[in-house]
């Protein structure tokens, strides 16, 4: 019987859904002028800030010291292909295609936003990716990043 129970939970498997990341700002208002100005979003009264897939909760920090955006990772030599790890703290990464990714970029620079990394390519196996940081006012870096097979 029990053995019947695990099998049906196992079909039975629920599901998680949308993420929205979280982000303690040390000045709401700013933060808001720029996820709107800068990145694009659609940016309410509440702190959400929203364009197409991107989705933040901007929320005021009680004190600047309790915004920390991600230090950068370990080095890992067991990654599938050659690569390491990012050479900085990444806070959010975004899928986007790889015909997009330079037409955002252009668009963040030309609203004055921080390019920290300008997009640079790479391979994993038998696809190639590329990959911009962008960061936001209180340091959080988001990461940018396209990948296509290999063209051979």
């Amino acid at each position: 019987m029990s053995e019947q129970l695990s099998e049906v939970n196992i079909k039975k498997r629920a599901k998680f859904g949308l993420t929205i990341q979280v982000r303690l700002v040390s000045n709401l208002k700013k933060s808001q002028e720029y996820y709107r100005d800068v990145l694009g979003c659609k940016v309410d009264n509440w702190g959400h800030a929203e364009r197409d897939g991107m989705i933040f909760i901007l929320q005021q920090a009680v004190s600047r010291d309790d915004v920390r955006p991600n230090a950068s990772s370990k080095k890992r030599s067991d990654y599938p292909t050659k690569w390491e790890g990012p050479d900085c703290g990444w806070d959010t990464f975004i899928h986007v295609s790889w015909d997009d990714l330079d037409i955002l970029v252009e668009e963040v620079r030309e609203k004055g936003g921080n390019i920290t990394v300008d997009p640079f390519t790479d391979v994993h196996g038998n696809s190639e990716f590329k990959n911009v940081y962008i960061q936001d006012p209180d340091g959080y870096n988001i990461v940018l990043g396209a990948m296509r097979e290999i063209q051979q």
